[in-house]
């Protein structure tokens, strides 16, 4: 039987979540509406269970049966003998990783396809055909097998989280519900390409520091191990009276008892990031560290940022289409995975019900600038769509001169950390190497 998820109102506003099986849409909006509830959205799940799969595809054969079949039959009924180099070429082939490159490249043929007119099964089919990764190309085989049983395109992506990105799949999502999945490809496009800029930008900072970072640690546990044991050593086998410095005696205590002890430190670290690993599983635990997102330094105006840009850019699109307020908001907050936007969202949706106003809990959160709320409430006033399509290009100048900020911050962040490692490497291992390089402690030691 086929199983739903209900949203509905009751008679004193409240709104409820449900999942529930039922034999038709049609009798499933009839059981509600004889328990007092107005159905707002009903949505058919698929019949697979709740753990995904991520190997198995969802419409078609699997691909190592169908490499299988290829790679084992020629013309006529006799059967080829694999040589060792094409057994090696068809495990590759079969475990070929997929990467941003495959999933860019689709989306922009998809996209000029969809320009050109062509429908769904059409430039599925056509893409399909010039794909080269095998694996690629089995799941997109089962999609283009999803639309061609009825299928949204989406409904068959969301199998694959592990290859198309959340965002990516509510993208399509909103495309496909609205009607305008040419626009949803090209804002799909830009998401890949700004996620992939952004990509190289915090890995072209961060990558060096990190790895001049490690190995300022290893310099200076290995030094501590290694050095000043052999220039104590030295003071001592001399009987001078030079001592090395307090916090070089100090470190040195405390890495002997964390090799000594290694086990409690350990035990701590990871009973500590067990403790919050199951904290965030619970529903306060997403809530206060999606939160956290939003309000930490250097990175969360940007992150809430990217979120309600997307937001709005769902909106817009539904907008056009025709959608009231209300159905576009329902739409396109599948773009957003973030519980303190969703709980927003699902409050102004609330306030539409009830006659109030949908800008006001966004405006109440204070994680929305003063100037696009402002902005909004001019568009309800006069033309929402135009508004919006202003505060899309807002959104982005926004988000630009939020990642320059970044930009210039990170960097110096980065150089700050790094530095306070290098003074206390060499405060705890070059000093004491100094003093014996200057040979200060000969003179004690010899009683000049």
């Amino acid at each position: 039987m086929p199983v739903y998820i209900y949203r509905a109102v009751t008679k004193t506003g409240v709104i409820v979540k449900n999942k529930v099986e039922s034999a038709s849409r049609q009798t499933l909006i009839k059981s509600l509406k004889n328990g007092n509830l107005l159905p707002i959205s009903i949505e058919q799940v698929s019949y697979r269970s709740g753990k995904t799969p991520k190997k198995q595809k969802k419409n078609v054969t699997d691909i190592q049966e169908i490499m299988k079949h290829v790679n084992t039959t020629q013309l006529g009924t006799d059967k080829k003998t694999l040589t060792t180099k094409e057994k090696i070429n068809l495990y590759l082939a079969k475990t070929e990783k997929i990467t941003t490159r495959d999933l860019v490249v689709f989306t922009q043929n998809f996209y000029l396809l969809k320009k050109a007119n062509f429908n769904n099964i059409h430039a599925l089919n056509t893409i399909i055909q010039s794909t080269e990764n095998l694996s690629f190309r089995g799941i997109l085989e089962d999609i283009l097998a999803g639309v061609e049983a009825g299928e949204n395109m989406y409904t068959t992506m969301e199998y694959y989280s592990n290859v198309f990105p959340y965002i990516y799949i509510n993208m399509i999502k909103v495309g496909e519900l609205s009607g305008s999945l040419t626009n949803s490809l090209s804002q799909a496009i830009r998401y890949l390409d700004d996620t992939e800029v952004l990509n190289k930008k915090l890995k072209s900072i961060l990558i060096p520091n990190i790895v001049q970072f490690v190995l300022l640690l290893v310099m200076l546990v290995v030094g501590t191990l290694v050095a000043i044991p052999a220039i104590q050593g030295i003071f001592e086998e001399l009987g001078t009276d030079e001592k090395l410095p307090a916090v070089t005696l100090w470190f040195s205590e405390l890495i002997n008892q964390l090799i000594v002890y290694w086990y409690i430190p350990t035990f701590i670290l990871l009973g500590s990031v067990c403790i919050i690993l199951l904290y965030i599983r619970t529903p306060k635990g997403k809530y206060n560290f999606d939160y956290f997102k939003y309000k930490m330094p250097i990175f969360g105006e940007l992150i809430f940022a990217l979120d309600f840009s997307r937001l709005l850019k769902g909106m817009l699109l539904n907008l056009k289409n025709g959608m009231r307020i209300q159905d576009s908001i329902e739409v396109s907050k599948n773009v957003v995975k973030n519980y303190v936007m969703l709980s927003i969202i699902e409050t102004s949706i609330n306030n539409i019900l009830i006659g109030s106003s949908w800008i006001e809990p966004f405006e109440k959160s204070g994680l929305a600038k003063p100037m696009i709320t402002e902005m909004l409430k001019i568009g309800m006033q006069t033309d929402l769509t135009e508004m919006m399509e202003k505060l899309v290009e807002y959104t982005e100048i926004d988000i630009d001169n939020i990642m320059n900020k970044i930009m210039k911050a990170l960097p110096q962040v980065v150089y700050a950390i790094v530095g306070v490692v290098l003074i206390f490497f060499v405060l705890v291992v070059l000093v004491p190497c100094i003093q014996v390089y200057m040979g200060n402690f000969l003179f004690s030691a010899y009683d000049v």
